[in-house]
């Protein structure tokens, strides 16, 4: 098998791959290994000579590790790559210019702006000024986990990234498997692969014939006991790094960013035509005449007109639209986003939601679906023994001193002795301390609490002569003891009730009393056993049985398991996280469809569901609301999107099954946030719109996901998504204002151009309003807290319009009342109110920018009719509105030089002060038609 030519075996056809092995390891190739573990083949293990084969052609010696110096750690690299695992790559400054560069907007504004550079430089002059921003470049700092290995005959910590191919490590309780490898000698060795798989139960790791499973994953860990494994295959070669590989970023648009671009795009192209037609028309009014100068005579006057001054007053009909376009570019819309995205990142933080990628907070906001993980997300992922069952009997928490004391000894023995776990008293001495499994702590607890059993106690009475580990194939324990006080020998067996009692031919009662387990008291037992199982509990048996010495001659390793009595049934419950059904009635009320997809059995998730509410009691497998993995696996492309948003329960779900789901659901135009902690969650994370992980869940499930749930709190979810609607909303009142401005201030400076050849409003007002836009309304709008009431609406999503027709009816009529006062100043102001044209001017540039301020007011509580309510609580939205309108003031009264401005009296700004304050009754009448239901 040292050969080039190796067959890659896939369910549609076989593919030969030719591969050259390495100089320095010629009888093996990185592609079999990765084989050998990724597929548990034992056949082709066997081919290679078993571990002892492998290890031989890795050049590794078994009992003293590899030669370790630093040309074979290199020859291993080479040949076998390195123990380390890609980050998504960093984006420059550089990057993010070019980024901006691919939008519309940027390129028209950049237009713009080198078209008024080139004017003012012809007009006034070389001027200069710059301006930067910084970005705030976060880094992460990963701590190197130090494994026990086998160098040179000693062994040695080295870093995790320093494992290379053919070492040998040294796996102890509590040790994470820092590669791919297989087992070569150790002690009850139990790993928890639920990281990868979501199975809960430990899986026996050991090369006996029993239990012929020495395969080790990378990211999993060691439960129990202990051993040594080769290292077989590192980093991206793992079944880690197969994961990670499918977990590569698509730096894909946010639902948010892709409406807001093409909201800016199509008002660019608004604009663009605009400005076309204004040109035209002013070039037209120039040629024919009709463009008068200060003294009333035509500007062009045919072949009398020198060329120097034709090309002067081509420069100026540029300049007017420029003007107008350069105010008309939604520049601020970014802006705002980013203002109210940053200051909701920052208050999640205090809401136990850590945030590692900004966008996701606006993300958050358009979800539609919701898939999430079962233990350890929905769950506390801390069983509890719930229920208790003697014989037929049900046995209350109180009753335990109706069982017989006989029964209960046994019950001593079976789960005293029969458990990877320990109970050890705390240093105060006033409690006890479990450790092992969720389910062996389970136990133990209870049998402590309610059995009153003594572990010390235990030991000194009773010796172990032989230990059956926990099988993941068998689901059972078992453990072969003496009791000194009765001198005789007896069998316990612990695990899955099914198992456990196809094992059985008797039972005991209460009193003590044996009986025969005859067909019909065995359908009883299987009621009892469904029953559980229906109500979301986990259901363990324990069985015994006295054996005779003869069946325990020496060297008998193998106890006969069958003729065993029934001591009980326990079921245990792994509790929903506190307000988890809260929660999900909370997304359910704001729209967001829950489905939970989780590696479970059917009977378990589909019991989680029901008391989470994420399933009605109704709702079952023939309604098509829960399946299993492989079934929605199975499903035609066309059948997975029919079936898709009727799917609530995903049972039995691998991770490509996770991640299958949610392609079928980004697809079907679906927004989808995904919450998990385990390493099999890792693609479904990195391919969801949102992904979510909990603060106690695996470093491979943070690394893929964009928030972290800090406080494992379900509910912190729902307070993402309240973060999130509240990102979207304060946008959307955002677009409001800004489009009001870019409406009336567009039409203003169309008409007026149009119309006398002279722009009202210049590009130096202009920037001036458009500031106070940037200041007075994205500052207190960005940092508005999300309210009740944005739950009560259905999510954006993918497709629905950014602008409702509610805003835009709201914007149209304020932009069509701003331009309607504006004109009636530009044209009969000096006549009305008896000024001269500065002070007109003033009155104009003041009515603006103050009919923007009383607008922010306005749309600050916009779902409430009472603008004020609240108002002066909020000391940040009265301190930016106070100090937007001192400002104004001091520019419209001192500022005369720089602005050109003319002081107005108390009753001009008495004028202004009423034309703004309209806004607030044509915003009042037009948000009363949404309440009525008119959309």
């Amino acid at each position: 098998m040292s050969s080039k030519f190796q067959a890659t075996i896939s369910s549609d056809s076989v593919v030969i791959d030719i591969v050259e092995p390495h100089p320095n390891f010629s009888k093996i190739v990185q592609s079999v290994l990765t084989q050998i573990v990724k597929q548990k083949n034992l056949d082709q293990l066997r081919e290679y000579g078993g571990v002892e084969g492998l290890a031989s052609s890795l050049k590794t010696n078994l009992k003293h590790g590899i030669n370790g110096d630093v040309e074979d750690i290199l020859r291993r690299k080479e040949a076998f790559g390195s123990n380390t695992y890609p980050r998504p790559p960093r984006k420059k400054l550089f990057d993010f210019v070019l980024e901006a560069l691919r939008k519309p907007t940027s390129l028209i504004i950049l237009a713009c702006a080198t078209v008024s550079l080139g004017l003012e430089i012809k007009q006034h002059g070389l001027k200069k000024g710059w301006q930067n921003r910084r970005f705030i470049k976060l880094s992460e700092v990963s701590n190197n986990i130090q494994v026990d290995v086998l160098r040179n005959g000693g062994e040695q910590k080295v870093d995790r990234s320093e494992i290379v191919v053919g070492d040998v490590v040294c796996l102890n309780n509590g040790d994470q498997v820092p590669a791919d490898g297989l087992f070569i000698s150790g002690h009850s060795l139990l790993v928890d692969e639920s990281s990868m798989t979501a199975e809960i139960n430990p899986v026996e790791v050991d090369l006996s014939h029993n239990h012929n499973n020495p395969f080790l994953f990378a990211d999993t860990k060691v439960t129990s006991g202990n051993g040594r494994m080769l290292v077989i295959s590192v980093g991206m070669n793992t079944t880690l790094g197969e994961i990670i590989t499918i977990s590569i970023d698509s730096n894909e648009h946010t639902p948010l960013k892709y409406k807001l671009n093409k909201l800016t795009s199509s008002t660019g192209k608004v604009v663009l035509s605009v400005t076309f037609l204004v040109q035209v028309v002013l070039l037209i009014r120039y040629f024919t005449g009709n463009q008068k100068d200060m003294n009333g005579n035509a500007e062009y006057n045919g072949s009398k007109t020198k060329a120097y001054d034709i090309l002067n007053s081509v420069f100026d009909i540029i300049a007017a639209p420029v003007t107008i376009l350069v105010n008309a570019i939604q520049g601020g819309l970014p802006v705002a986003a980013t203002l109210s995205v940053a200051h909701s990142m920052k208050r999640m933080m205090s809401d136990h939601a850590m945030v590692g990628k900004l966008s996701a907070c606006e993300t958050m906001g358009f979800a539609t679906t919701i898939c999430t993980d079962k233990t350890g997300t929905l769950t506390l992922n801390q069983m509890k023994v719930t229920t208790f069952w003697l014989g037929q009997d049900f046995i209350e928490k109180k009753g335990i001193s109706s069982v017989a004391t006989s029964v209960v000894e046994l019950l001593h023995h079976g789960i005293g002795l029969n458990t990877t776990g320990s109970v050890i008293m705390s240093a105060s001495g006033s409690e006890f301390e479990f450790s092992g499994s969720p389910t062996e702590k389970a136990i133990l607890s209870w049998a402590v609490s309610e059995l009153n059993l003594d572990m010390e106690g235990l030991k000194q009475s009773g010796e172990i002569l032989h230990v059956e580990a926990f099988n993941s194939t068998k689901k059972r324990s078992g453990v072969l003891m003496r009791n000194g006080e009765q001198n005789t020998m007896n069998l316990h067996i612990k695990g899955g009730a099914e198992m456990v009692l196809a094992m059985c031919s008797n039972y005991y009662d209460v009193s003590g009393a044996i009986k025969v387990l005859d067909d019909d008291e065995r359908k009883i037992f299987d009621g009892i056993i469904q029953g559980m199982a229906a109500s979301s509990l986990r259901c363990i048996a324990f069985a015994h049985k006295q054996v005779p010495e003869e069946e325990n001659e020496e060297g008998k390793n193998q106890i006969e398991e069958k003729c065993l009595t029934l001591l009980g049934l326990v079921g245990l419950m792994d509790a929903c996280r506190p307000g988890v059904k809260e929660a999900v009635l909370e997304f359910q009320y704001a729209g967001v469809n829950v489905k939970m997809v989780t590696g479970d059995n059917i009977f378990t998730a589909r019991a989680i569901a029901t008391e989470c509410g994420i399933l009605k009691p109704n709702q079952d497998m023939e309604s098509g609301a829960v399946v299993l993995g492989e079934q929605f696996r199975n499903y035609t492309p066309e059948e997975r999107m029919e079936k898709v948003n009727n799917i609530s329960v995903m049972a039995r779900a691998s991770p490509l099954d996770k991640l299958l789901m949610v392609q079928c659901l980004k697809q079907k135009d679906h927004v989808v946030a995904v919450i998990g902690d385990g390493t099999n969650d890792a693609p479904a994370l990195k391919e969801a719109d949102i992904g979510l992980s909990m603060g106690q869940g695996t470093e491979e499930a943070k690394e893929c996901s964009d928030i972290v749930i800090l406080d494992d709190s379900f509910r912190s979810v729902a307070t993402v998504l309240r973060w999130g609607r509240c990102v979207c909303t304060n946008v959307q009142k955002f677009i409001q204002l800004q489009l009001t401005l870019t409406v009336a201030t567009l039409a203003i400076n169309s008409v007026v151009s149009v119309s006398t050849g002279e722009v009202p409003l210049s590009a130096v007002e202009l920037v001036w309003v458009n500031l106070i836009i940037s200041t007075s309304a994205a500052l207190p709008l960005a940092t508005e807290k999300p309210t009740k009431e944005l739950m009560e609406n259905p999510p954006v999503g993918r497709t629905k319009q950014l602008i409702t027709n509610v805003m835009w009816r709201n914007l149209l009529c304020q932009a069509l009342y701003q331009t309607t006062v504006l004109l009636t100043l530009q044209f009969k102001g000096e006549a009305i109110f008896k000024v001269s044209a500065n002070v007109n001017y003033t009155l104009i540039l003041n009515v603006l920018t103050l009919c923007q301020v009383f607008h922010v007011i306005f749309l600050w509580k916009l779902e409430n009719k009472n603008v004020f309510e609240g108002i002066l609580k909020n000391h940040l939205f009265l301190v930016i509105i106070g100090v937007t309108i001192a400002v104004q003031v001091v520019v419209v009264e001192f500022l005369k030089k720089v602005a050109g401005t003319e002081r107005l009296n108390w009753w001009q700004w008495g004028v202004c002060v009423g034309f703004a304050s309209v806004s607030w009754a044509i915003g009042a009448m037009v948000e009363d038609r949404k309440v009525t239901g008119e959309a």
